[in-house]
């Protein structure tokens, strides 16, 4: 407990006033509402890439603890004490440098709300190979052991893919929109998914269809065997807001 960093020690604020919208994760085999994903945007309106842009490498810890805070500040808020969903929060291993360190501002959020800690899913990407695997695997195995949920994001893109997924095995994966767009009318990325998913079940990892727009996208990807979904089809992120279960389009 005794662990420290520089970033922990600093009290700059990220430059660019910020806040989330949040967009379902669906459970259509409980047909439930499984979690939502924190998804950053502008105060005024703007989407995720005029606050992204400000990110540099010399506040990127900052934003990466204020981004975590303001998401569960407003679960803690809008979410029911009793619901069971999960939050998830994408996070830089680049600004994680010490776990246990790090993760005491997310704590801290947690308590000041009630929001149970057991209910956070940190899920990550990176457009750039990872310099420091073993630091990555680190945090993973450090965020396992404290009781959150771990998730590659955008799997089957660029590096993360399965040379990433032999390194670390997280709880869950999140297979890339773009395998799974128009997989209804492809026999390539309909057994490349269905691959996918074998290997997962193995490594006892669940897979999240992300990036859903269709239909026939969704009725492919459930015959392959996938239950967790996330996407337009269902519903749209909701600023500062959650969608509930009666405005979700879960037929099919």
């Amino acid at each position: 407990m005794g662990a420290t960093c520089q970033g922990c020690q600093s009290g700059e604020e990220f430059p660019v006033p910020f806040t989330m919208a949040f967009h379902p994760i669906v459970d259509l085999v409980q047909r439930r509402i499984w979690g939502y994903e924190a998804l950053v945007r502008g105060t005024d309106g703007q989407g995720a890439a005029a606050v992204l842009s400000a990110v540099t490498e010399a506040n990127r810890y900052v934003f990466d603890q204020a981004c975590r805070v303001k998401a569960i500040e407003l679960a803690g808020e809008h979410l029911p004490a009793a619901s069971d969903a999960r939050l998830s929060i994408n996070f830089m291993p680049n600004a994680v440098y010490e776990p246990r360190a790090c993760i005491r501002a997310t704590l801290g959020a947690a308590a000041r709300t009630g929001f149970n800690p057991n209910r956070l899913m940190f899920e990550f990407t990176e457009n750039e190979r990872m310099a420091d695997t073993a630091h990555v695997a680190n945090i993973i195995a450090e965020y396992k052991r404290m009781g959150f949920t771990t998730a590659i994001d955008d799997f089957g893109a660029g590096y993360a893919g399965l040379g990433l997924l032999a390194q670390f095995q997280p709880d869950l994966i999140k297979i890339d929109m773009e395998l799974l767009r128009g997989i209804d009318e492809s026999r390539a990325k309909q057994a490349i998914v269905a691959g996918i998913v074998s290997i997962a079940q193995a490594l006892d990892i669940t897979v999240l269809a992300e990036g859903v727009e269709t239909e026939a996208e969704l009725t492919a990807l459930k015959d392959i065997g996938i239950s967790l979904f996330q996407g337009y089809y269902f519903a749209k992120p909701q600023v500062e807001a959650f969608a509930s279960p009666d405005q979700l389009r879960l037929a099919a």
